[in-house]
């Protein structure tokens, strides 16, 4: 296929320069001066990109930064200063002619298969499988796995949040203070997007990739503001009537009878607090969101809110709702909730009681489930560290393996089971169930005939000769398109929303057992009956045999 980079590229707007080729470790270019070296020039590979677990406790990964691994590809090329740079980097015995060898490398002569950014991926399962001349592939290695390894890992974490707030739930991501540096920022908020959330407080996020951006104000705002008469900016129009109004006047009015509504005394309600919102509020009007923590939500946070609000509606404005950042977030949440259906009701005035409750305040996974149960109010969640420093599990692990070399295949023996790799060239099919739903993941020999629908197919455990089963499936789904080759992209690319729609179609395609987060259900990944005989073929050829004395 070969469609142009116009009708191709609909993604990512800016390429980042840290990726480069010598975004890399040190051992990728000895050894490929030791390939040159042995004249290994002309030798072609094949390599697979996968991991071997499931992060977070689950089941289920989602694959993230294919996009980015195929700009990379676009990009790579060794600039004179890269060459200069690795003159002093490499041994002075290294010879010259090899710095001029690598100025000459680009990926044109690479193959890349991938499987679709924001699919449901499992472990050993390759993401990605790169074809090309061995130095070539080599060098890409390190590049590869640290644009897929964050990637997947946050667009995971993230779908996970998802689905323990339900779709009815907002979540905001509210990480870039916390994240591991200002590039780890800028993916978290990328991939938390991708993952299900709906926003990022990141600014240069919502530039670089038309995330919408969210945001309130901190406790500083608050603290900053001690009575009311400190306050400059008084007035604000009257969308009714055109007129300017004393905003604190009738915040003031209304805070007192507010007060005995809500059975909450008017003297221990802060008034510095009370200015911090009515300043906020006429600087955004339209747009009033208040955090309501800074000193008591029940005794002052809450009641200055509501004065501010019933003013603004005074004028023709209405508030958005609140942020709590501390405490018991259910009771709370449900406080607020009584409190603002109370007002609504009391003071005629509907929408009152739909007014959004946004909670933080370190929020994660377990959070979330926790409230749940204990029935919340919350409309939206404003999650940082848990989410952007995926702290249950701060890795996914994707290696990237040699399966063949000049067409004949290679594979690494472990005495742990779990780290012997699948050889030679391999393709990857999803065999669905007459429910719908996905039933197993299984992968065949490249040159082997591909399964057929509602054909009787033996699956078999890579590495376990007991487990195996006959599937009639009803559905079989190719999993790998060619992204990349002779130079350039070869499939459309979608930009992030088509990703994130993606994430949910891939996600419902799983049983619920599956997805869920106590116990679920491992998904099965298999190998043909061929594939299975040839690997253990190769295993048995190429291990060592003991000898007893």
């Amino acid at each position: 296929m070969n469609i142009g980079k116009d009708n191709v590229y609909q993604g990512l707007q800016v390429h980042n320069s840290v990726v480069q080729p010598l975004l890399t470790d040190l051992y990728q270019i000895t050894m490929a001066y030791a390939y040159w070296k042995s004249e290994k020039t002309t030798d072609t590979a094949v390599f697979d990109l996968f991991f071997r677990h499931n992060p977070f406790q689950g089941e289920f990964t989602i694959f993230g930064g294919l996009e980015e691994c195929l700009r990379f590809l676009e990009n790579f090329r060794y600039s004179d200063s890269d060459i200069e740079y690795l003159k002093t980097a490499l041994p002075p015995t290294i010879e010259q002619s090899f710095f001029t060898y690598l100025k000459k490398l680009t990926a044109k002569d690479v193959t890349l298969y991938a499987i679709d950014e924001g699919s449901v991926v499992f472990p050993r399962v390759p993401l990605i499988r790169v074809e090309g001349p061995l130095i070539v592939t080599q060098l890409l290695e390190t590049t590869l796995l640290t644009l897929v390894n964050f990637s997947s890992l946050m667009a995971t974490n993230a779908a996970r949040y998802r689905m323990a707030a339900g779709d009815n739930v907002s979540l905001l991501e509210f990480g870039l203070r916390r994240a591991q540096g200002p590039d780890g920022g800028l993916s978290a908020s990328k991939y938390a997007y991708i993952g299900g959330f709906d926003g990022t407080s990141n600014l240069l996020a919502g530039k670089m990739f038309n995330i919408p951006v969210k945001g309130t104000h901190a406790h500083a705002y608050i603290t900053s503001f001690s009575d009311p008469s400190e306050l400059k900016t008084k007035t604000l129009k009257n969308i009714k009537n055109g007129k300017e109004q004393n905003l604190i006047e009738l915040t003031l009015s209304w805070r007192t009878k507010t007060s005995k509504l809500l059975n909450i005394s008017e003297s221990q309600a802060s008034d510095g607090e009370l200015a911090a919102l009515v300043s906020f509020a006429i600087a955004f009007p339209e747009g009033f969101i208040a955090l309501i923590d800074t000193y008591d939500v029940n005794k002052s946070g809450i009641l200055n809110f509501c004065a501010v609000a019933l003013a603004l509606n005074d004028l023709g404005y209405k508030a958005i709702g609140v942020r709590i950042d501390s405490g018991d977030l259910a009771y709370l949440s449900n406080k607020s909730r009584e409190t603002f259906i109370l007002v609504a009701k009391e003071f005629n005035i509907p929408w009152f009681a739909n007014l959004t409750i946004i909670a933080s305040n370190d929020i994660n996974e377990e959070t979330i489930w926790s409230l749940n149960d204990q029935k919340h109010s919350i409309d939206c969640f404003g999650i940082g560290t848990h989410l952007v420093t995926c702290q249950r599990q701060p890795a996914l692990g994707c290696v990237y393996k040699l399966v063949e070399v000049n067409s004949l295949p290679r594979i690494k023996l472990s005495q742990d089971g779990g780290k012997i790799t699948m050889p030679g060239k391999k393709d990857a099919f999803r065999l669905f169930g007459g429910d719908g739903y996905a039933l197993v993941d299984m992968l065949v020999m490249s040159n082997e005939t591909p399964p057929v629908a509602k054909n009787k197919l033996l699956c078999r455990h890579p590495f376990d000769q007991k487990k195996r089963a006959f599937v009639v499936p009803s559905a079989i789904k190719p999993l790998y398109k060619v992204y990349w080759k002779d130079g350039q992209i070869t499939q459309y690319l979608p930009d992030l929303r088509e990703i994130r729609e993606h994430v949910k179609e891939s996600l419902r395609t799983l049983r619920p057992d599956i997805r869920r987060n106590l116990n679920p259900t491992p998904y099965k990944v298999s190998v043909s009956d061929n594939l299975y005989e040839y690997m253990h073929e190769l295993w048995m050829r190429n291990s060592p045999i003991g000898e007893l004395s």
